[in-house]
C-alpha cells in the first residue's frame, strides 16, 4: 500500500507543476498578442486558450489525487488546512471560469478593446497564480487554522 501513497503523492506533484508552471507562459503570449498582427493574434490567442486548458486538466489530476490522498493518507476531511484549501480551490474555478474564458470569447467580438482585454487576462493570471501558490503553501505546510 506505500507504493501506492507514493505513487499518488508523485502524480499530485506532477499534477501541481503542471497547473502552475504553464501559467507562467501566458505573459510572453500575452505581450506578443499586444504587438502581433490579427492573424498572429489568432495564433497566439490558441496558443493561450489551449494552455489554459491545459492547466485546467492538470487541475482536474491535481484535485482527484488529493481526493486519493485524503481518503487513504493521515488527514481527515475536517483539518483546518484541508477545508481552506477547498474554499481557495473553488475560488480558482471562479477565476479560472469567468477570468479566462469570457475575457478570451470577448476577443474576436470586440477587436477595438484588445488593450483592455488583454489587461484582464494579465490580471486574472497573477491572480490564478496566486491562488495556486497559496494552495502550494497549504498543502506543504499543513498550518493548523483552529
Amino acid at each position: 500500500m506505500q507504493w501506492f501513497y507514493t505513487g499518488i503523492v508523485f502524480l499530485h506533484v506532477l499534477s501541481a507543476v503542471g497547473s502552475v508552471g504553464p501559467l507562467f507562459l501566458l505573459f510572453p503570449i500575452i505581450s506578443r498578442i499586444q504587438k502581433g498582427s490579427s492573424v498572429e493574434q489568432t495564433t497566439l490567442l490558441s496558443l493561450f486558450k489551449w494552455t489554459t486548458r491545459f492547466v485546467m486538466h492538470a487541475g482536474h489530476v491535481l484535485v482527484v489525487s488529493g481526493v486519493i490522498l485524503i481518503l487513504i493518507g493521515p488527514w481527515p476531511w475536517y483539518t483546518s488546512w484541508v477545508i481552506v484549501t477547498l474554499g481557495l480551490m473553488m475560488l480558482s474555478i471562479v477565476f479560472l471560469a469567468s477570468g479566462f474564458s469570457t475575457v478570451l470569447n470577448r476577443f474576436p467580438k470586440e477587436p477595438e478593446n484588445r488593450d483592455i482585454l488583454l489587461k484582464k487576462l494579465k490580471n486574472t493570471s497573477w491572480r490564478y497564480i496566486g491562488l495556486l501558490v497559496i494552495m502550494l503553501y497549504l498543502m506543504v505546510v499543513k498550518p493548523s487554522f483552529w
